[in-house]
């Protein structure tokens, strides 16, 4: 295979690999979550450490950590993949009709999941949407359904929302609620007590569903700029022209104390920073796993998390690491307890994460794909 052909990609391709890597790694940061292993990294007392940690935590209220990107990685590779997935129906020769209704299906079973890991969790009937499936049963519909749309309604669509949210938090007008960027005194705390019936729920909005629709619409215009016939060159140079651009939104519209970033409430800043840095990571993951085509075992080791990334998500969330500690925690301990109780804290953490990570590869040698 020539060069030339090398660059570019078939309408309907199987998949692009840089794409099931973008999922893999970010559902793998998620895996290390679950370990309880970022926390312990703030006990070290080393700075880079202690910056490491920092980063892999969520920012208090105005401002960025790397951690804030994560949601946005997941809800934008979602959109990214929606035309491969369309195409490969309309290819197995499913009609319209058929794949509309596995989109609804999608969402409200999304919709349901989120809702139930609450449910799990508090033991009880709880109505919280806040975490990344019940905001994604939305945003993956919302893009689905305007994913033939042109580049330009798509793009206003999402600014347009972006605009409207912003204008809803400054000028909504119930008392006690209307301190925008205020914690717990804004709309999105107004909605999250109307819908759970209590007066002070979580201080992360239900309605960022609204805002971080940008982010999966501008997945799905990424995934559609992958599946074209242009070369890798045009793609690359589109891909960081559009990051480059909404990171300087997002940071102008902070500095400038206009809106201020921030990832509990979503707000449009937030929203342009964090989907600026989102897709020049697709487009940094593409020019190193699709274009030079370097550290493919790397990639396979991502990979092997994608490819069931709905599964791990749930399976981590309902207390499997707790189980997994169970086992290999009492072997830690009789190897490391001389090097003291946080190198076994940390040693037990990495073990749950490579039993997550094992999990997923298990499913993968056995090539059982959990989908919805």
């Amino acid at each position: 295979m020539n060069s030339e052909s090398q660059t570019r990609l078939s309408p309907l391709p199987g998949r692009v690999t840089s794409v099931d890597f973008f999922r893999g790694f970010t559902m793998f940061l998620l895996a290390g979550e679950a370990s309880h292993l970022f926390s312990k990294l703030l006990k070290i007392d080393n700075g880079f450490f202690q910056f490491l940690g920092t980063q892999l935590e969520h920012h208090e209220w105005n401002g960025l950590h790397f951690w804030d990107l994560i949601q946005p990685f997941f809800m934008f590779i979602v959109g990214v993949a929606i035309p491969f997935a369309v195409a490969n129906r309309i290819k197995k020769g499913e009609s319209l009709s058929a794949i509309n209704r596995h989109a609804f299906k999608r969402s409200l079973l999304l919709l349901f999941f989120g809702w139930a890991l609450y449910f799990i969790e508090a033991d009880h009937l709880v109505f919280r949407l806040q975490n990344v499936l019940a905001q994604l049963s939305v945003t993956y519909l919302i893009a689905f359904l305007i994913r033939n749309k042109s580049f330009a309604f798509q793009l206003l669509f999402t600014l347009i929302l972006l605009l409207l949210i912003d204008l809803a938090y400054r000028f909504f007008p119930v008392s006690g609620f209307n301190q925008p960027w205020v914690p717990y005194k804004n709309l999105g705390a107004w909605f999250n007590n109307a819908i759970e019936g209590v007066d002070k729920a979580s201080i992360w909005a239900t309605l960022n569903f609204v805002s971080t629709t940008a982010h999966t619409v501008w997945g799905v215009l990424c995934g559609r700029l992958l599946m074209s016939e242009k070369s890798a060159k045009e793609k690359m140079t589109l891909m960081i022209v559009a990051g480059v651009s909404a990171l300087a939104v997002g940071y102008a519209l902070d500095v400038f104390h206009i809106t201020p970033i921030i990832k509990k409430i979503a707000t449009a800043s937030f929203v342009f920073a964090s989907g600026g840095w989102t897709v020049l990571a697709l487009c940094s993951c593409y020019w190193l796993i699709d274009v030079k085509k370097l550290f493919p075992r790397l990639a396979w080791f991502f990979i092997v998390v994608g490819m069931n990334s709905i599964f791990i998500y749930i399976f981590f969330h309902i207390g499997s690491g707790d189980l997994i500690e169970k086992v290999i925690g009492p072997f830690v301990k009789l190897f490391f307890s001389r090097q003291g109780e946080l190198t076994v804290s940390i040693l037990t953490s990495l073990g749950v994460w490579a039993g997550f990570w094992y999990v997923c590869y298990w499913l993968y040698q056995k090539k059982i794909f959990i989908k919805i």
